[in-house]
């Protein structure tokens, strides 16, 4: 029995291939009006007469996503403030019973905006700052309860609530979404969700038992060379997002990689959230040579610090000294390991590291601001961080994603909300005020400068030159934007 949009074979492959729609993610978001294993058929039988027209044949069989036919107009005399306070309303959901690639929730949840139609993992965190400041405590325990069931009912946190997105999940930003909810409920929160932390953790962790010195990868772990354990991003699936079908076909054909793995690969980078950047290519401008399940990657690795510590401060809470200690003691490993691999005294910056090269990839990015955000750096190297900031990375609008020019929007010339925070915040944390005081200036005032002409908050702006448009990427940039606005009304308030 078919149940998705995405598995229905040469129809689903001929539709996306064809530009049906000029969006690859339209299609497997459609709702059909027939069973999909009749509507195959009748496409089997059908496809091959002379007379046969494929759109008409997708139109009679399929209706285009509802949020498609609403349209949204902002009060271009509102204030920015006054404008995200209303959009909270305008972008949240609530999930029905549907026949859909849609994964239905229990709770009303907030979507970024433009062509994504449901709730995104790690934008979440970012857009609950703003929720938290609106005190739209409501919206924030719903995300988070949202996220605890699909934990509950599918071991991880999915990319984002579709069927297509289940072979990975995104940055592991579930533990400080709780932390945020602490801060308003007290740490007794904390025990609330400790089975969910722990769920994830065991996603992250998934096959560390089986590592050995022959066997040093498996799913998201990676063996390092003295027996650390560090991790990577990954995706269970090894065929073209259904989403961008089109776009990831297009590039095996000019890749040496072997499809499957370079669709891996390409799912790997979609997990990280920095879909697409240098970041993940082993030739600086080269898309095909993409090589994200080989490397190992700062922020995340910060980020599953982050969840060790919390997983530890739960059991406290608990009074379960035994496994306090325990993850405790695994912070401590996973911090000394992210120092020993990722940080590059003679370059003064954090560096992914190359685990199958057995070396520090070369890419400045703002990935290197996590350590500070998360306070396991130390101030000499924060201040060294700080420097290369300063001096590369910032422009008039704000910081830099990295400092390549490659067309691939996680890359200059664009900035991003969450790295602006991360940045700023990692920042003060080190007592770096002055500058994180200049990227907080520089990225409001182009936020409000591009409002102030158009009525919109946009996924990403332009940093380096404020008369153009942020580009890049396998689709036109969205406006809403869920996490755009958090980080603004956070750095406005």
């Amino acid at each position: 029995m078919i149940k998705n949009i995405h598995e229905l074979g040469k129809l689903f492959a001929e539709v996306q291939q064809q530009n049906i729609f000029p969006d690859n993610k339209t299609f497997p978001d459609c709702i059909p009006k027939k069973i999909l294993n009749k509507i195959k058929e009748n496409y089997e039988n059908t496809s091959k007469t002379s007379n046969f027209d494929l759109k008409s044949f997708v139109f009679e069989n399929f209706e285009l996503p509802k949020e498609e036919q609403i349209s949204y107009e902002s009060n271009k005399n509102a204030s920015a403030k006054e404008h995200i306070k209303e959009l909270w309303d305008v972008l949240t959901r609530e999930s029905k019973e549907n026949n859909t690639s849609l994964i239905s929730l229990p709770k009303p949840y907030v979507v970024p905006g433009g062509r994504f139609r449901e709730v995104y993992y790690w934008d979440s965190y970012f857009t609950m700052l703003g929720l938290q400041v609106s005190r739209r405590l409501d919206l924030i325990e719903n995300i988070i309860d949202n996220f605890a069931f699909l934990l509950n009912n599918f071991g991880h946190i999915p990319n984002a609530n579709r069927t297509y997105y289940l072979g990975r999940s995104q940055p592991p930003f579930f533990a400080l979404m709780v932390q945020l909810l602490a801060e308003e409920k007290g740490s007794e929160i904390l025990l609330k969700y400790l089975p969910q932390f722990q769920t994830e953790y065991d996603f992250w962790m998934s096959g560390k038992a089986t590592l050995s010195e022959k066997k040093r990868a498996t799913k998201r772990v990676v063996r390092l060379p003295d027996g650390e354990i560090l991790n990577r991003f990954y995706d269970k699936n090894t065929t073209p997002r259904p989403e961008s079908f089109k776009e990831d076909v297009e590039l095996s054909h000019i890749s040496t990689q072997k499809p499957t793995k370079l669709f891996r690969n390409l799912r790997a980078a979609a997990e990280s959230g920095w879909d697409f950047s240098s970041r993940w290519f082993r030739e600086p401008n080269a898309f095909e040579s993409i090589h994200t399940t080989e490397i190992i990657a700062v922020d995340l690795n910060c980020l599953l610090w982050f969840l060790e510590k919390i997983i530890s401060e739960s059991y406290k809470v608990k009074n379960d000294l035994e496994n306090q200690k325990k993850y405790k003691n695994l912070a401590q490993n996973r911090k000394k390991a992210i120092e020993k691999y990722c940080w590059n005294e003679a370059k003064g910056f954090y560096f992914d590291y190359d685990f199958v090269a057995k070396k520090q990839k070369e890419n400045y990015t703002l990935a290197a601001c996590f350590p500070l955000f998360f306070e396991i750096s130390d101030d000499k190297k924060a201040k060294k961080v700080a420097k290369i900031l300063e001096e590369k990375f910032l422009k008039i609008g704000g910081l830099l994603t990295t400092l390549n020019f490659t067309g691939q929007q996680w890359d200059a010339p664009n900035g991003w909300s969450p790295l602006q925070w991360i940045a700023f915040k990692g920042l003060k944390n080190y007592k770096h005020d002055l500058l994180a005081e200049k990227v907080r200036t520089n990225w409001v005032n182009l936020n409000l400068e591009v409002y102030e002409k158009t009525g919109k908050m946009t996924e990403k702006y332009n940093v380096f030159d404020q008369n153009v448009g942020a580009g890049g990427g396998e689709y036109p940039n969205q406006d809403g934007f869920g996490w755009t606005n958090g980080v603004l009304l956070r750095m406005l308030s």
